[in-house]
């Protein structure tokens, strides 16, 4: 009988806790018919909304009528709701023994420390709980430390944790905070995990970056806007070389520089996992992307890299795509340097780089010379394969099914350019192919769904 199992659950000293700071003070001249000596008896028997109310009347908060309407849904969504501690505690008590909720956002409620101690309290025993968004909540050290242990024992379900943002209040505190951080070293169940805009600083870089060398489940990992600069990539790249788990790894604004290029492309020669990095705005300059291209001559599994708003040139550019085109096992596949003025040299280039790396896009800015110029007009290449395929009597679903080796209707991108640089039928050059994509592909999922 499920409520029986639930009402058994709800009588553990776990969940209980999360009511009994504020039992006492609520049952205190106060109208209510709870026994003040045995608080316990508050939650016996009951679930599901009842018990969310009765943790609201316990926690003297307003119900929130969203969260009532969505417990029963795997999805509650209650980013700026303004809930504070109480509220949070409330939700906390109510998701003990749910068993629908599976993704819960919770971002900018200002939960504080003593709202993340009762999530962390509630995903002790909660089951079914595996996405988490609690960024910009003030955690301080106390909160902080909280979802660390839960981490550390390996006690939640949880696959994927948003923490980006305001971790805590107090500056001192930061390193103490970060250190709870490095218990990530013995979790094997985070696989996604948000640590954006919490301004770690050098510190921070070097004990993540011992946890990235032990930690051996998380795949992708946010670390942008946190002031990492060059020791604490350095201490990144270090972790890197032996990690072989994460596969995404976002380091955008952190004043990476040079010498923190130079330390992942020295990664870069012996990681075999990584497949997305994000350097966009870091400093690197031509000296900076030379050396991180000392890692991409020899690596075989990135495919993606991010160098946006960087300080790059031509000759940067050039070594980038030269990289690619001395590494035969390379599978890169996009390039962004959008920011990046480029000359006619580097399109011929680039140009003769497809050839062997038909899947390669490189996502480039202005081309030099050509700014003033009438730009050379392309056949739009939707109608160039329309009018092959009239001529040849064929329908567009044979074009796309030709290319679907899989028969899944849904062709990964890097496929689908490879296929249409290889082919030599319809006469479509590398601009027009891209051109193509992005009309297939329009929001950048990866793959094209015909």
């Amino acid at each position: 009988d499920h409520d029986e199992e639930t009402s058994n659950t709800s009588k553990s000293p776990e969940s209980v806790s999360l009511a009994d700071a504020s039992a006492e003070k609520a049952t205190q001249g106060s109208d209510t018919d709870l026994e003040v000596e045995d608080p316990e008896k508050a939650f016996v028997g009951i679930t599901g909304t009842e018990l969310y109310l009765e943790a609201c009347r316990l926690m003297e908060v307003v119900p929130v009528s969203h969260f009532i309407q969505n417990l029963a849904k795997p999805y509650i969504n209650l980013n700026h709701h303004g809930l504070g501690p109480k509220g949070v505690k409330a939700i906390a008590i109510a998701l003990v023994s749910n068993a629908t909720v599976t993704h819960l956002e919770l971002e900018d409620n200002c939960i504080l420390a003593e709202g993340a101690i009762c999530i962390a309290e509630m995903l002790r025993e909660n089951s079914s709980l595996q996405e988490l968004n609690i960024s910009n909540n003030h955690l301080d050290t106390a909160g902080a430390e909280a979802i660390a242990s839960l981490l550390l024992d390996n006690m939640s379900y949880l696959h994927t944790l948003q923490l980006s943002g305001r971790l805590w209040l107090q500056l001192a505190g930061r390193s103490h905070c970060l250190c709870t951080f490095v218990s990530l070293q013995g979790n094997y169940q985070v696989k996604e995990l948000d640590l954006s805009h919490n301004e770690f600083c050098e510190k921070g870089g070097q004990l993540l970056g011992q946890m990235l060398a032990s930690n051996t489940t998380l795949e992708i990992l946010d670390l942008s806007w946190n002031h990492l600069r060059r020791q604490g990539t350095v201490a990144l790249g270090t972790g890197l070389r032996s990690n072989s788990a994460l596969k995404v790894l976002n380091l955008s604004w952190n004043g990476v520089g040079n010498e923190g290029a130079l330390a992942l492309g020295e990664a870069l020669k012996v990681n075999t996992v990584l497949v997305h990095l994000d350097i966009s705005n870091n400093q690197i300059n031509n000296e900076g992307a030379k050396k991180l291209c000392r890692g991409l001559e020899v690596n075989g599994k990135l495919k993606i890299l991010k160098m946006a708003n960087n300080p790059l040139t031509t000759e940067g550019a050039t070594a980038l795509v030269t990289s690619v085109r001395k590494n035969p096992k390379s599978m890169m596949e996009e390039i962004n340097i959008s920011n990046v003025l480029v000359n006619e040299t580097f399109i011929k280039l680039l140009d003769l780089v497809c050839q062997t790396h038909p899947e390669l896009d490189v996502i480039y800015g202005e081309v030099e010379g050509c700014i003033a110029k009438i730009p050379k007009q392309h056949p739009n290449p939707m109608k160039v394969i329309q009018n092959y395929l009239k001529e040849h009597n064929l329908r567009l679903w044979d074009f796309f099914r030709n290319i679907d080796k899989d028969g899944n209707m849904k062709i990964p991108v890097a496929a689908f350019q490879r296929a249409m640089m290889q082919q030599s039928s319809i006469p479509l050059d590398r601009v027009q192919i891209g051109e193509l994509v992005r009309k297939l592909d329009r929001n950048r999922t990866g793959v094209v769904d015909y």
